[in-house]
This record gives structure tokens, sequence and C-alpha cells, in this order.
């Protein structure tokens, strides 16, 4: 009779395949570890990224429609409600009022606003005097009948608040931290006056980027900035240009503009963290997103329209908005 061989692994062969299999598990496992790490920081990066270009984006969009100005919404067709006579010699303030259509806001009108009313060899720019619920006075050299249509052109020379620096007639201007502008912001028929507050800080104590938003013809005093206004929780500190100087969130290319100034320009520089340490490093991650040239249109428009063809499509500062760029 033969032997029966034994048909199982011995001690020697299990061990082997145990440390075989080990050593592939080690290394799968580390691939695995290395991956959720990678995946961490992309994640990171990306949330990051993503709101920090969130507001870029609605700083770009806002300081483009910066200065637009609007007597009521897009679509709406303001007329003089009544028919107005010429002023004698043309000195003597006339009452007027405006109207809109139906179902749509009251136009939106302020002291010294220019408006051109009529058509025609009848046009004409009159500048507003007075104006109080829904009506007002002005100087009109020709006569013009009910329902004739009135507009505001031009733009706000000043839609991007000058910094003080420009010359002192803007006290309480934009600056490297605050950036004031106001206008028809949202394409809406509103006039809005916003301001961008950037509280730079380092990252252990990261600062923060608000924006405040309210009518242009607010009369009662602006509120302090609180949590419903913040946009970045996690601004630091911009890196240095190259020569050492410090680099302020916001900065203006300042043109002269009339008797005034107006901001055809303006750079945004943020730098922030992530919420979250780098699951590599340990660290926190930063990022820098720098807008070199953007320029508020419609100001640029009335730039070049006031030096060159008609220095009344330049529409001055209304006095609420003076009022609001007080702290």
């Amino acid at each position: 009779m033969t032997r029966k061989e034994n048909a199982g692994f011995t001690l020697l062969e299990t061990m082997v395949s145990l440390v075989v299999l080990l050593a592939v598990g080690g290394i799968v496992m580390s691939g695995m570890t290395r991956l959720m790490w990678t995946q961490g920081s992309i994640a990171n990066r990306t949330a990051m990224h993503t709101s920090v270009r969130s507001v870029t984006e609605l700083l770009q969009q806002e300081i483009g429609q910066a200065g637009k100005v609007s007597l009521g919404g897009p679509t709406s067709l303001v007329t003089l409600t009544s028919a107005v006579a010429a002023s004698a010699g043309g000195t003597t303030l006339v009452a007027f009022s405006l109207s809109a259509p139906p179902n749509t806001p009251a136009p939106t009108v302020y002291r010294d606003e220019v408006l051109t009313v009529d058509v025609g060899t009848n046009q004409e720019a009159v500048t507003v005097v007075t104006w109080a619920s829904g009506s007002g006075t002005a100087v009109f050299t020709n006569p013009h009948p009910a329902a004739a249509p009135v507009t505001a052109l031009g733009a706000f020379s000043t839609g991007v608040v000058p910094p003080a620096a420009a010359p002192a007639n803007y006290p309480f201007g934009s600056t490297g931290t605050v950036l004031k502008l106001y206008g028809d912001i949202n394409d809406d028929g509103n006039m809005m006056y916003v301001e961008y507050t950037c509280t730079q800080g380092t990252a252990g104590a990261p600062g923060t980027l608000y924006r405040h938003q309210m009518p242009f013809n607010q009369t009662t005093a602006k509120t302090a900035n609180d949590n419903t206004m913040i946009l970045l929780n996690n601004v630091l500190f911009n890196p240095n240009d190259p020569n050492g100087n410090a680099v302020p969130c916001f900065a203006y290319q300042v043109q002269p503009a009339g008797t005034g100034y107006c901001v055809t320009n303006v750079a945004v520089t943020l730098t922030v963290q992530t919420q979250n340490k780098d699951p590599q490093t340990g660290q926190l991650q930063k990022e820098t997103k720098a807008l070199l040239n953007v320029a508020p249109r419609n100001v640029v428009e009335v730039y070049a329209t006031a030096n060159l063809v008609d220095p009344t499509r330049a529409q001055p500062i209304p006095s609420t908005v003076t009022a609001l760029l007080q702290p």
C-alpha cells in the first residue's frame, strides 16, 4: 500500500502567505490613506477657492454697475404728469411732477439731478432745484406737453466714491479697506448705496469681508456691520508687493472729471485661508485672488462723455449719499 500525501499547507507556507498578505494590505492601506489626505487637501482648496471666487465675481459685477442712474424700473417710461410752461426769462422756478406706468414704483429723483425733458427741438436738460413727495421745481427754458418723456442721462461720476487722497471734497471717500459705491447696482431701477469693508487678519485671528447695502436716499443713520453681512470670515493680510509695500484690499485709479475726480479702475486683492487644516501638512492653506483691472463701465463712459461732449452727463452725488459716506 502507498501512503496518502497530505493536501494541506505547512506552517511555514502559512506564515509566508500571511507575511505577503500583510505587506500587500499595508501597501493598499497606505495608498488609501494618501488618497484620503489628497482628497481632503483638494476639498479644502476647492471650498476656499469657490468662496473667494464667488465674492470677487460679485465685486466685479457691482463695481462694473456702479454709477448707473435710474428713474425707475428697466421698462418703465417716466413722463411729465402735466404740461409745463417755460419760466419767464429762464430764471423762474417752475413746479413739475413725474408719472410712471401703473403698478410700477414712483420715479426716483433727487435734488441737483439733471433731467432731460422731451424730445426733438423742444428737448432740454434741467436741474432739479427741489424735490419731495413726487414733485419738485426746476427752471424750464421751453414749454413741454403732458406725457413728455423724461430721462436721467449720463451716470454718477463718483459711482465708485473716490478716496479721500483725491481732493479734499471726498473726506469720507473709499479707502484701502472700505470700498464705497452707489447707483442702480442691481439694474432693477432701485438705486442703492453699498459698502464693502475688508478687515485683514492673521492665520490665528483671520479677518472679515462685509457687504452693507441700503437705499441711496436713506435718511436714517446706517447700522453697524453685523454677522448677516459677512461674505468672507477668513481674510488675511495680503503678501507685500515686490518692493516690500503692503497691498491693500482695494486700490483706485483716479482721474480728474470737471471740478472733481472719478475712479476709472479698481484693483481688488484678497488673501484667504482654508477653514480646516491640510491633512497632509497639518497647516492651513492660503490663496491670494487679485482682480487688477475692474472698470466701472458707467463711470468710465460718463468720464469720456463729460470731458469731451456734455458735462451735464456727469450727475452730481446725491446729498443723501454724502451723508451715508460718514462712518
